[in-house]
């Protein structure tokens, strides 16, 4: 795992400085805090990070090269079947130098080109400068688990691991995409392939990109299939599901680094350390984490896994200074990110490093089988779209009267948000019910330049775009795969990949093999979402291996109470920094829109927490990127307006960690 940067000049006689990759690495150490590397000759430069997990001899130094020196790689992520690929390769003459798996797609590519991602699996993003072709070529995994940012323009192309290591190179200007912003208030994170900075793009999942003779070709290399469908019969298909589950745990736990898991006691991580501990004669290391609030609280069902599987178990009891901490999230999200398990998510993963550099998690089990209730909410929706556009308007209208008196966690609450979507066709009440911001609430809150701006442009179109893409029939189905095109790789993949390596610790998502997730895309609806069971066939599998308790719980989502927090520690910063000049002369909103929002969320009259700190995480960033040269380490408040304090984070039994 590691941090990666580079540079290419279009013109061959202009000479890349080695001192300017090295600060753009420098901008990545704690993505690789074991080893760095520069490399560089004439136009072209490349940079990494390492944190070396396999082969953790020099050998496995980047940037690495090959036998003849005519390529050249950095590389962040693994490749699980590397030892597979490695035999084949020396079978064929192949001489490897080192025992890493980055070695192993220099000669795959060497062997096949561009069509050596067909062979890898794993998550990765690589660049690699292929100097007879005098080409750079560069990907990133078929589900988005490692970034890549990149820019282009008639000088030349910079790339990197973050959005911070671009910012050093030479003519780099910080400046805002007032599309990526508007995209961000409906999403909350910006999707792929914009950037929150003018000029910076994302290399979207599943693609790869060359540069040659001054030309950038972006394509696409894989793609997810929901048909044709497996005809086997249910029991099959769950040994053949459970088998292939069995092979991604196995493959991921392969690692020259101590190992553990991310418990949360839902299904997907207590399946993850199952599977692990029937893989290991000694204990699994698990990794929990709370609250001191019932609501957003799991502990005691992450105990129940522990205790059945014996696990070295690991828990904190979090009781977050959420204003201490927001200037290292802001820092280390690059651009404006509204995700608030993100706090949660970088506690976890600074507890479970201080014992493991790799950690299992579960991510991805919600999108492919059909685990969130919103899910359940599309397929009832549908059934209800019979019924007069008349009478399911005056359902909302009647249920949204009640609203307000319940929490977002309350039944009324989301009876409300369901409600209120059911006039409307299948796409945009499904973009509704994700939407921080939707157009009525952006046209209340932009001030009158930036609508105009903006006028031409519906962020909804982004996700119009995926349904289309999709070829699964079913519209729940459809709805998984748009949620694993956009929200899963630009929302939940990069909160972990951030909240991971800010830390130095490797996260591995068994789920997400894309055998497994090929597998799953093809599997029959009804197992996955049968009447109202949600993940029906990942809970076949795990009967009698779980406590019954986690198969029948609801998912309760890995949130924090953002909503009592800009009611109480928060809401004065609230005031203070929306309200502010410095905000107000961005242009973006209007005053009297933000105080009303700030006024009824503060009252109890309605809930607004999503927005405002959508909106809270968005100047921030300003303050952080654009107001300033980017700081290279990780700021104690770098003039963010947000005072600090000696957060102290409370573990189970009373230490201070």
């Amino acid at each position: 795992m590691c941090g990666i940067a580079g540079q290419l000049f279009h013109d061959p006689s202009r000479p890349v400085d080695p001192a300017v990759i090295r600060r753009m690495t420098d901008t990545l150490r704690h993505r690789g805090p074991d080893d760095e590397g520069v490399w560089s000759d004439g136009p072209v430069g490349l940079g990494s990070r390492r944190l070396a997990v396999i082969d953790l001899s020099p050998r496995g130094h980047m940037p690495m090269t090959n036998e003849d020196g005519s390529l050249r790689i950095v590389f962040n992520g693994e490749i699980y079947n590397f030892q597979e690929l490695r035999d084949e390769l020396q079978a064929k003459g192949h001489v490897f130098r080192s025992d890493s798996d980055t070695e192993a797609i220099l000669h795959l590519y060497e062997e096949h080109g561009p069509d050596l991602l067909a062979r890898l699996r794993g998550m990765f993003a690589f660049a690699l400068w292929d100097a007879p072709r005098r080409t750079l070529f560069a990907a990133r995994d078929r589900l988005g688990k490692k970034p890549l940012f990149y820019a282009h323009d008639e000088r030349g192309f910079v790339f990197g691991s973050e959005p911070k290591a671009l910012l050093q190179a030479p003519g780099a200007r910080a400046e805002v995409d007032p599309l990526a912003i508007h995209h961000y208030l409906t999403y909350g994170y910006v999707p792929s392939p914009f950037s929150a900075f003018r000029g910076m793009q994302k290399l979207p999942p599943a693609h790869y990109l060359t540069v040659r003779d001054g030309r950038l070709d972006v394509r696409r290399y894989w793609s997810l299939r929901y048909g044709p469908k497996h005809t086997a019969d249910e029991g099959a298909l769950a040994d053949e599901l459970l088998h292939l589950l069995e092979e991604s745990v196995r493959l991921r736990m392969i690692s020259d680094v101590p190992l553990g898991a991310l418990l949360s006691g839902g299904i997907d991580s207590s399946l993850i350390v199952a599977l692990m501990r029937r893989q290991t004669s000694g204990p699994v290391r698990t990794f929990s984490i709370g609250f001191d609030q019932p609501a957003y609280d799991e502990l005691a069902y992450a105990r129940q896994v522990a205790e059945r599987f014996e696990t070295e178990h690991h828990e904190l009891v979090v009781k977050p200074d959420a204003i201490a901490i927001l200037p290292r999230l802001v820092w280390h999200y690059n651009e404006p990110y509204a995700d608030s398990s993100a706090l949660p998510s970088f506690h976890l993963c600074a507890m479970a490093r201080q014992s493991v550099t790799v950690a299992l998690g579960g991510d991805g089990g919600d999108e492919l089988f059909a685990g969130y209730d919103r899910y359940l909410a599309t397929a009832l929706a549908a059934r209800l779209d019979v019924l007069p556009p008349a009478l399911r308007a005056g359902l909302a209208r009647g249920v949204q009267a009640l609203a307000p008196q319940g929490s977002p966690k309350s039944t009324i609450y989301r009876l409300g948000r369901f409600l209120d979507g059911l006039s409307l066709a299948p796409v945009p009440r499904y973009a509704g019910w994700l939407s921080v911001l939707d157009g009525p609430s952006k046209q209340a809150l932009y001030s009158d330049d930036f609508a105009a701006q903006l006028a031409s442009s519906d962020s909804l179109d982004l996700l119009a775009d995926v349904y289309r893409r999709s070829d699964a029939t079913d519209f729940v189905e459809a709805t998984l795969d748009a949620d694993l095109q956009m929200f899963l790789p630009d929302d939940l993949l990069v909160k972990m990949d951030i909240a991971s390596m800010a830390s130095s610790l490797e996260v591995r998502s068994p789920l997400l093999d894309h055998r497994v997730v090929e597998f799953a895309a093809r599997l029959p609806r009804r197992m996955k979402l049968r009447g109202l069971v949600q993940k029906h066939i990942l809970k076949r599998i795990m009967r009698g291996v779980l406590p019954e308790p986690i198969l029948r719980r609801k998912k309760m989502g890995f949130g924090v109470p953002i909503d009592h927090w800009l009611r109480g520690e928060l809401r004065e910063m609230a005031y203070d920094v929306l309200l502010d000049r410095r905000a107000l002369a961005r242009g973006y909103f209007r005053e009297g829109a933000l105080r009303r929002l700030l006024d009824e969320h503060s009252s109890g009259q309605a809930f607004h927490h999503h927005r405002l700190w959508s909106l809270l995480m968005l100047e921030l960033w300003h303050r952080m990127f654009i107001d300033q040269p980017c700081p290279l380490e990780v700021p104690a408040s770098a003039g963010l307006g947000v005072a600090g304090s000696d957060a102290r984070s409370v573990v189970a039994g009373g230490d201070s960690l």
